[in-house]
């Protein structure tokens, strides 16, 4: 059902691609937009270890959203900061690329549970996250991606 990588030597493990998941902040999701055209938008995400599930949060309404009503099938693209090596201009990169499909998740304490978690990438302030769940998280969306197939590659841009 999902092809096979062209260029199979610049494949990266499963557990580089989970280390790049868990310790990038953002990726693309992408939907099938209206008019069948795609539509990808800049996330940031939280991928749980023990579920193998990435999650994201955002409004309760909008494109992506009504997408998803339509269509649960996305992808999901993360990269990370790339280097350079001595003597060299063009950057080395890892990205990965996760099928599978969403859902909404509308259950209130696991809202607050894994948006928890994705807070503390970013910050340990918990007065801070303790404000942004009880004013935010009422208006909060939160999706579940459920992996089908996960690639990963390291590409010299030149």
């Amino acid at each position: 059902m999902f092809r096979e990588m062209v260029r199979v030597k610049q494949a990266l493990s499963e557990e580089e691609c989970i280390s790049i998941l868990k310790h990038e902040v953002r990726g693309v999701l992408s939907v099938l937009g209206d008019d069948d055209y795609p539509y990808g938008s800049p996330i940031n995400h939280y991928y749980d270890e023990e579920s193998g599930k990435i999650y994201f949060h955002g409004a309760k309404f909008g494109h992506k959203v009504d997408a998803m009503k339509k269509h649960d099938k996305v992808s999901f693209c993360v990269y990370d900061q790339g280097y350079h090596e001595e003597g060299d201009w063009a950057l080395y990169i890892k990205s990965v690329i996760v099928f599978g499909r969403i859902r909404m998740i509308e259950d209130a304490e696991e809202i607050n549970d894994i948006c928890r978690k994705l807070c503390y990438k970013f910050t340990d302030d918990e007065e801070y996250i303790r404000h942004e769940l009880e004013h935010s998280g009422p208006r909060t969306l939160l999706l579940e991606l459920t992996p089908e197939h996960m690639t990963g590659k390291k590409v010299h841009e030149q």
